[in-house]
Formats: C-alpha cells, sequence, structure tokens
C-alpha cells in the first residue's frame, strides 16, 4: 500500500558551519542544537557540517561515520575540507532526499553559497528552501567588509537565487533587516530562537554576596568588531572601583583582538582583566552565577542567547539597544542604551559598583522575572513549528507553484 505522503514527517536538511559537540561557533550552534532537541520528535532532520569547531586545527576526537552519525535526533554528516565539494554535498542532497533545506547562514562560503549554486544550475530538485540568516543583515554586521556583503547581495538579488526563500527572523527587528536588504514582498515567518536548559530550567541559584565598590563583569561572545569587546574596555577605562573584568569567548579577528590587548594594557589597577578563552556550553550557567553583570556593547543582535542566559541566571545586563532585549531599565533587569552615548554606560556601571548585597539581590531577582515575562518557550516552539509547517507542498519533495516573488 502507498503510504500517505502527507502524514509522514517533514525531511529537513540542514547546512550548518558548525554543530555539536562544537560550541566555539556560538549562537547560530545554539539555536540549531535548540531547534532539533525540541521539534526532533516531529521532523525528520539530517545535518551536514563541518568535522571540526571553530578556529580549530583538527577534527572532533569522536570517531564519526562519514555515511551519517546520529548526534541526539539528527543524523549529521561530518565533512573534512576534502569532503566539501559540490559533488559531494550534490550526494548528501540525494541521499537525504528533503522535503526542505534549511540554510543556517546567509554568508558561508563553505556551505550556503555551494547548496544555493546546486539549486541554481539545476544540479538538484528545486528543494523548498529557508534560510536563517542569524543577524548577518544587522547594519552592524553589514558594516563588516560592506563592499563584499553588498557586491554579493546584489548579484544574489539580480540573479533571482532567493526568489523563492523563505526567510526565518529570530524578531520583528530581524524581519525589518531582512524587508530593507530584500524588499518589502519577501517572505518572512518571525520564529525566534529556542532556547536551552539553562533558560527552560530558570530559577534562583545562590550567587556569591555582591559588595559595594566592587563589581565582578563578564564579556561573552566570539572577538570580533561585531561584539565591540573594544568598546566594553573604553567604557571601563574611566570607571572608578574595584572591577573584575573577564572576558570568554574565541578570537576570530586576531586584528582586532591586538588593538583590545594594547587598549587593555593601558588600562588603570583597579580594572583587572583576564581573557580566558573559549567556554562549553554546560558551563555558561555558572559563569552567569559567578558574575554580578554581562557587559555586552554589541553592534546587533538578531537574539542574544548570551542576553537570555544571563537573565535567566539572575545576572542583570548592561547592552546595546540594537538587541530584541529593550526596556530593561524600566523593569529594573539592566540597561539597554544607545552605543554612541559612553557617558550613559559609566554612569550604569557606577549604579552597580555602588550597590550593596540587598540593592543587588533585588536587582538579579528583576532579572529573573524579566525574561520570564518576555520570553514563553511554548509559544517560540509554536512558532519554529509554524515556519516549517509554512512551506507550499504537494508530496515529498515536490513545491507547490507559486507566483514569482
Amino acid at each position: 500500500m502507498k503510504a500517505n505522503l502527507s502524514t509522514l514527517p517533514k525531511k529537513i536538511l540542514i547546512a550548518s558551519d558548525f554543530y555539536l559537540p562544537g560550541f566555539k561557533g556560538g549562537g547560530p550552534t545554539l539555536s540549531l542544537a535548540n531547534l532539533v532537541d525540541r521539534l526532533g520528535d516531529e521532523f525528520s532532520f539530517d545535518i551536514v557540517t563541518r568535522d571540526r569547531d571553530f578556529g580549530d586545527p583538527v577534527p572532533y576526537p569522536e570517531s564519526h561515520d562519514k555515511i551519517g552519525h546520529m548526534n541526539g535526533k539528527a543524523r549529521v554528516f561530518y565533512l573534512a575540507p576534502a569532503e566539501r565539494s559540490l559533488r559531494r554535498l550534490c550526494e548528501i542532497l540525494r541521499k537525504s532526499d528533503p522535503d526542505i533545506l534549511y540554510l543556517n547562514s546567509f554568508f558561508s562560503r563553505q556551505f550556503t553559497g555551494k547548496f544555493l549554486l546546486l539549486r541554481w544550475i539545476g544540479a538538484t530538485r528545486r528543494i523548498p528552501l529557508v534560510v536563517a540568516c542569524r543577524g548577518e543583515f544587522s547594519p552592524g554586521a553589514l558594516a563588516q567588509k560592506p563592499v563584499r556583503k553588498t557586491l554579493y547581495i546584489a548579484v544574489a538579488r539580480l540573479l533571482g537565487i532567493y526568489r523563492d526563500v523563505v526567510w526565518q527572523a529570530s524578531s520583528p527587528l530581524e524581519e525589518q533587516d531582512i524587508r530593507r536588504v530584500f524588499g518589502v514582498g519577501a517572505k518572512v515567518v518571525v520564529a525566534p530562537d529556542l532556547t536551552g536548559p539553562v533558560i527552560r530550567d530558570r530559577k534562583r541559584m545562590p550567587h556569591p554576596e555582591k559588595q559595594a565598590g566592587t563589581l565582578s563583569v563578564m564579556f561573552l561572545a566570539k572577538i570580533s568588531p561585531t561584539k565591540n569587546l573594544h568598546g566594553a574596555l573604553k567604557i571601563l577605562s574611566e570607571m572608578d572601583g574595584d572591577i573584575q573584568f573577564d572576558i570568554y569567548g574565541p578570537v576570530k579577528d586576531a586584528t582586532y583582538w591586538h588593538k583590545c590587548s594594547r587598549l587593555i594594557s593601558d588600562l588603570p589597577r583597579n580594572i583587572r582583566v583576564k581573557h580566558h578563552g573559549a567556554v562549553a556550553h554546560d558551563r555558561v550557567g555558572q559563569l552567569f552565577i559567578d558574575h554580578d553583570l554581562l557587559l555586552l556593547p554589541t553592534e546587533g543582535e538578531n537574539f542574544g542567547h548570551v542576553i537570555a542566559e544571563a537573565l535567566s541566571a539572575g545576572c542583570p545586563v548592561l547592552i546595546s539597544d540594537r538587541t530584541p532585549w529593550l526596556g530593561l531599565a524600566d523593569a529594573g533587569a539592566g540597561w539597554d542604551l544607545p552605543l554612541k552615548n559612553i557617558g550613559a554606560w559609566r554612569v550604569a556601571l557606577a549604579q552597580c559598583v555602588a550597590m550593596g548585597p540587598e540593592d543587588y539581590r533585588g536587582f538579579r531577582r528583576n532579572a529573573l522575572q524579566f525574561v520570564s515575562r518576555v520570553y514563553h518557550e511554548e509559544d517560540v516552539v509554536a512558532a519554529n513549528r509554524v515556519l516549517f509547517q509554512a512551506i507550499p507542498w504537494t508530496e515529498r519533495g515536490r513545491l507547490e507553484e507559486s507566483p514569482a516573488g
């Protein structure tokens, strides 16, 4: 008997530069892992990715089956550099035989660019396509290497490569960014990033007592211009009080890190700085418990996992106003400030330094209450489910005919 194809779970092939067990890829890796964890019982996921973590010269130590290794609820194809050819990706497409191709980046040359080329030249059937641009269209992100990015976007639009794409936006703010780049007619589904257990299991946790005149501050992100570590150091450079500043995250831009290092060497003695490098996901929750404040003057975040995790651990945040996490000051959970108003950043930090244990306990409670009020996981899961259900299809692997957009 022929199966009723409409009742079969949709097969989704995800292309991503990084995936578990990697952790140095930051938010996009977390977003993808949480998506598979929460929807892996409803959809069939295959993932094609690199065989090593961000910046690592050697592959993961585990022995992975190149045909497809089960990692949690997904079958994962871990590819060495020599295996990321058009021919190999075409083979994986045919083996996976997906209903939907999901690209976890817009500018990824290793995977997004190659899969789009295969699709555009007709080397494979025209699989329905979802693109998650993961903040790559924010003004701050586009300002990095702008000539190359602007040229690529212009050529892609001219050739119609993204004509029938469904775009995933993690917030209404990112939806605006996508429409600014690809036009008001772009098909965009707002499906916020799914969070991990650090946030789902949020509860009051024991924190070290905060003493007046001291502050333990942390920065957690890739070290690159977009995350603006240099801006954080400039803000700290004229602060009073006993401040410990811990930097967590891999170096993405060595030249930029050198610029930050020069500023670190010039900081006054009351500002102590230590770079700890990349940190595994399972250690992040404890780091937020051990620190008084997350400082992240980012140029732009489509979601901001690190912000959500900090608030969920009762760690107030001092961030830019270029993320979805707004209204922090009104909630007494932190601040979201314009990058150009450096004086306001220092006033906020000075308030934190001056707080004693009782005031800071209230500050932490406000952080927990804020994230509980604004982030509702079941609604987010439903939005991500709708993202895949929104793809027009009639039977496995055949895109419904629709007017060109």
